[in-house]
């Protein structure tokens, strides 16, 4: 019998809430700080694994952001995005579709064109290398304004074919999904699907606004929508996928202890429930991690881990036909 981390590797799977800039590995943010001179607040590398604990999502956002800052050239992004897709094949992920902050990065005056081109690049060669086909999904910062969402997707628009989707994250509470809504529409016009984080620390209200306001395809997280009954036989009758992040959800203290999370929960109840590693240098695991460690804290079944599988290939927005090649991929699999 193989044992459940062999398992969890090897089954096929997507991966749907990545944060590029969230794999930043302490190693790799020592050499870029060194490669680029940048001063980071860190002698070694185990100063900055001893930062990463967090309280909220603010304390991590606040050296989220701060790693950023060694992220100067496109050969930087390159190596980021490509460490990621390495480890992903190792586990089993044969089709992911990243976020990328761009405002992070110009705000601090890198070119949006030049983050593009070493993830492009990086995203290139993981289908080579691989055989990974892999989207990109523009996210918009709620923490600033509309106004400077609308900045990005005009910066964006000379590489509008190179990414699939945008989203909406960074510090939720109080910051509705509501704001965005003209952008969020302006996206949609240009043929980009739509995803939002809501409920993670977020009501349920805010992801009802991300379904209303906003139509998105996808919520991210979306943990707290099972405080309201009626928003979860919505979820349930729409199809609409969770991408639900459980070492993220315990390292930003969402969830006490991964034996309180409620996946199986979402299942019971007929929700597209899917697990994923969200900013996993961070919050100690890539998306095998993710599957091992919940299944063995809540005792899910292979049956079950199949069924999140199979739940992250519907949720993804592969086109017909490569979907239903994967699907059959994971049939055989699970057979």
């Amino acid at each position: 019998m193989t044992d459940l981390a062999t398992f969890c590797a090897a089954l096929p799977k997507a991966e749907l809430h990545l944060h590029i800039e969230g794999s930043l590995e302490p190693e790799l943010m020592v050499a870029l700080a060194k490669r680029n001179k940048v001063a980071i607040p860190f002698a070694t590398v185990e100063d900055v694994r001893a930062a990463y604990r967090f309280t909220d999502l603010q304390s991590f956002l606040d050296i989220y952001y701060a790693g950023a800052a060694v992220l100067r050239t496109a050969e930087d992004f390159h190596d980021l995005a490509a460490a990621y897709f390495d480890r992903a094949a190792a586990d089993g992920v044969v089709h992911a579709e990243i976020f990328f902050d761009p405002q992070t990065h110009t705000h601090r005056g890198i070119p949006f064109g030049l983050v593009m081109e070493g993830l492009t690049a990086a995203i290139d060669g993981a289908r080579t290398k691989h055989g990974m086909s892999v989207y990109l999904i523009m996210s918009y910062l709620r923490h600033l304004s509309e106004e400077d969402a609308f900045a990005t997707l005009r910066e964006a628009e000379p590489w509008l074919d190179r990414f699939v989707g945008v989203g909406l994250d960074s510090s939720e509470v109080g910051n509705p999904p509501a704001r965005f809504a003209r952008v969020f529409a302006a996206s949609r016009e240009r043929g980009l699907r739509l995803c939002c984080h809501a409920g993670e620390e977020g009501p349920p209200a805010y992801v009802w606004e991300a379904l209303d306001a906003l139509g998105v395809d996808r919520i991210d997280h979306g943990n707290r929508a099972l405080e309201d009954p009626a928003l979860v036989a919505r979820l349930a009758r729409d199809a609409t996928t969770l991408t639900v992040c459980p070492l993220s959800n315990v390292a930003l203290r969402n969830v006490a202890r991964l034996e309180d999370h409620p996946i199986d929960r979402m299942l019971g109840v007929g929700l597209r429930a899917t697990i994923h590693s969200d900013d996993p240098a961070y919050f100690g695991g890539y998306i095998a991690e993710n599957y091992r460690a919940t299944a063995q804290a809540r005792g899910l079944t292979r049956a079950q881990l199949v069924t999140l599988a199979r739940n992250s290939l519907l949720g993804s927005f592969l086109p017909a036909p490569e979907l239903v090649r994967h699907l059959a991929a994971l049939d055989a699999f699970a057979a």
